[in-house]
């Protein structure tokens, strides 16, 4: 290879936030690395999204003692990717909660991605050797499950394909706060080389059609008010839209891998350049899209052989 990939050389620790976003609503945020929702309900605490590590999330542990005792009892997972899941362990919850989609994929690619996200991005992965193993959940549905912590709901939905095809989001009525796990970004790349570029906007159109009052992206700031969280969403909109429509039009007409990336840059570079991981999700964005773009409707698994051979072709 030519060089790294970018993350490889990401190793700059991040400054943490932890901000309420709602009563008794919590996003833990660090600088575009992955964020941790947590909901304190009357009788017990629900982490949405575990971080990568056990260690790594005993420090969303530490925050969550800062304004509760109450335990965790159900510790929500987005989707399947590794930086998400492989710390779920350390909460000690009674229950892992994630749709039939997501568990299907942990079967299908999990070990795949754990081996491919951690040769990518190592930093994301402190103290790997605390990891147990894959996360598996332990409570599934389809479409949408309704859980409560005492008298606080909180509604689990899936809206449609996106980041994967098995992503939820966690809504919180009483306070109109949603989690978005990384169907929504702030400021912050969205990773697509999982992704379902075509159907992600109108998941998109499905949050937005809820008006949250506040949000809790994947990655970036947490977001407070109205028109913060219909920012985000759009931002969210033209990064999926400026990365897909250069790279179809390329596939369309016979191009190269090579060629879809250089379109993709033109387009992307000066709009995104300063956005979080950019670098990192760029290349395994360009594939997917190329892959779509051809009718290749389930995304192949990458693992860290791929990654090499993609990498190795977008250097041309």
């Amino acid at each position: 290879m030519a060089k790294a990939f970018a993350s490889t050389g990401d190793m700059a620790e991040k400054t943490v936030s932890f901000t309420e976003v709602g009563p008794g609503l919590y996003a833990y945020t660090a600088e575009g690395d992955p964020n941790t929702g947590v909901i304190v309900g009357d009788d017990a605490v629900m982490v949405v999204d575990a971080q990568a590590t056990p260690a790594m999330a005993k420090r969303v542990i530490e925050k969550i003692r800062t304004v509760t005792d109450k335990p965790v009892k159900y510790v929500v997972l987005s989707h399947y990717h590794a930086v998400r899941v492989l710390g779920a362990s350390a909460y000690g919850a009674s229950e892992i909660v994630a749709s039939d989609t997501c568990r299907a994929m942990i079967h299908e690619r999990g070990q795949e991605d754990w081996d491919s996200e951690f040769g990518r991005f190592p930093r994301l992965f402190q103290a790997a050797e605390t990891i147990p193993g894959l996360t598996w959940p332990t409570l599934t549905f389809s479409g949408r499950m309704t859980l409560y912590l005492g008298k606080r709901r909180v509604d689990l939905l899936h809206l449609g394909r996106a980041h994967t095809a098995g992503d939820i989001v966690a809504w919180v009525p009483d306070a109109a706060v949603m989690f978005s796990g990384d169907i929504v970004e702030y400021r912050s790349a969205c990773y697509c080389g999982d992704g379902h570029f075509r159907d992600w906007p109108g998941t998109l159109d499905a949050i937005a059609a809820m008006r949250p009052a506040a949000l809790s992206p994947g990655r970036g700031d947490a977001l407070v008010g109205e028109q913060k969280v219909a920012e985000a969403i759009a931002l969210t909109r033209d990064f999926l839209a400026s990365t897909f429509d250069p790279v179809a039009k390329v596939a369309a007409r016979g191009g190269s891998l090579k060629e879809a990336w250089d379109a993709c840059r033109a387009a992307c570079d000066d709009k995104f350049a300063e956005y979080a991981i950019y670098e990192h999700c760029l290349p395994f964005n360009v594939a997917r899209a190329y892959d779509e773009a051809l009718g290749i409707d389930t995304p192949r698994i990458w693992t860290a052989e791929r990654d090499r051979a993609m990498w190795a072709a977008l250097q041309g």
